[in-house]
C-alpha cells in the first residue's frame, strides 16, 4: 500500500489567508469586486474566486476605472497606486500583508531620513512587492537578485539592505557578507532582515518532509517567488521532487516506483489544491491496480 501525506505544514500564510477572506466577505455582499493583479500566484485559485465574481485587473486597468471597489492583495502597492484610487473615486480594500506594510514603512522612513543612501532591496525585479517597496523610495532603490548584482553597488556610499519578505535568508546572508567585505571604512552599511519568518521557518521542516519520501509533489504557481525557492529545498534533498500546478500534471509513471507520496506546496498554495491533488494521485493508483 502506497502512503499519500499532505505536509500539514504547507499552504497559505496568514497574508494570503486574510486578502482571500476579504476578498469573499466582498463578494458576498456584492457580484463584481476588482483586484489589482492576481490575488495570489495560484492560477486554480484566481479561477475559483473568478467564477464568485473576482476580476483581476492590472495598473493601466486601474486608471480608467472609477467609483468602483478595488482589491490590494498582500504583496503591497506604491504611494501611486493610492493616488490613482484618491483621484479616480475608487474605495481601496487594502489587504496588503502586515509585515509587507511594516517594510514598506521601513523603507520609506529611511529614503526620508537619508535620499541620498543606496537603499538596496534584496528581490526579484518587477515581483509585485519589489514595486511596491522601490515604490517608497520615488523609485530609486536599487534592487539585487544575487551576488552578482550587489558586487555592482558603490561601496564608497552609504548602503541600507533590506529583503523581499519571501526570500531565502541563506542567500541574504551571503549578500550581507560579501557587502560587508568590501564596503569603504567611510561608508554605512547597515543591513536588515526583513524576510518573513512564516515563510523562512517552513525551509526546515520542508525539507525534513521531502526527505522522509520516495516522492514529490510541490503544488505551486509558477509565477510563485516563494514556491521556487521552497521547491529548491525540496529538491536538495530529494531529487525525486516535481513542481506542479494542477492534478492535470500529475505524471502517472513515476506513481509505481514509489512506497511513499508527499504532497506539499507554497505560501500561496491553498489546501484543497493539494487534497484534490491527494484525491487524483489516488485514483490513479486504484486505476492501476485494477
Amino acid at each position: 500500500m502506497i502512503q499519500i501525506e499532505i505536509d500539514s505544514g504547507s499552504g497559505f500564510c496568514f497574508g494570503v489567508t486574510t486578502a482571500i477572506s476579504k476578498a469573499e466577505e466582498e463578494l458576498s455582499r456584492s457580484d463584481t469586486l476588482y483586484c489589482l493583479g492576481d490575488i495570489v500566484h495560484n492560477g486554480m485559485e484566481v479561477e475559483r474566486l473568478h467564477l464568485q465574481g473576482l476580476q483581476t485587473i492590472d495598473h493601466s486597468q486601474l486608471s480608467q476605472l472609477h467609483d468602483v471597489k478595488v482589491l490590494l492583495r498582500a504583496h503591497g502597492e506604491p504611494p501611486a497606486t493610492y493616488a490613482t484610487a484618491e483621484r479616480n473615486h475608487i474605495e481601496i480594500i487594502d489587504a496588503t500583508c502586515p509585515v509587507v506594510l511594516q517594510l514598506q514603512r521601513r523603507i520609506k522612513r529611511q529614503y526620508d531620513d537619508n535620499p541620498q543612501a543606496q537603499i538596496v532591496i534584496f528581490g526579484k525585479n518587477g515581483h509585485a512587492e519589489v514595486l511596491g517597496l522601490v515604490g517608497q523610495t520615488d523609485g530609486n532603490a536599487i534592487v539585487v537578485e544575487n551576488l552578482d548584482d550587489a558586487s555592482h553597488l558603490c561601496f564608497d556610499r552609504d548602503i541600507y539592505l533590506y529583503s523581499q519578505t519571501t526570500k531565502s535568508l541563506d542567500e541574504f546572508q551571503r549578500i550581507v557578507e560579501y557587502i560587508k567585505e568590501h564596503i569603504s571604512p567611510d561608508a554605512t552599511f547597515e543591513y536588515y532582515d526583513t524576510i518573513c519568518r512564516q515563510v523562512a521557518n517552513r525551509i526546515p521542516n520542508i525539507r525534513k518532509f521531502a526527505a522522509s519520501h520516495d516522492l514529490i509533489f510541490f503544488v505551486s504557481g509558477k509565477k510563485s517567488s516563494n514556491g521556487k525557492m521552497l521547491f529548491s529545498e525540496c529538491q536538495k534533498v530529494n531529487s525525486n521532487s516535481h513542481l506542479i500546478d494542477s492534478p492535470e500534471e500529475i505524471d502517472t509513471s513515476l506513481l509505481a516506483k514509489a512506497s511513499s507520496i508527499g504532497i506539499c506546496g507554497a505560501t500561496s498554495t491553498p489546501k484543497w489544491l493539494m487534497e484534490k491533488i491527494s484525491a487524483t494521485i489516488e485514483e490513479k493508483l486504484q486505476t492501476s491496480a485494477n
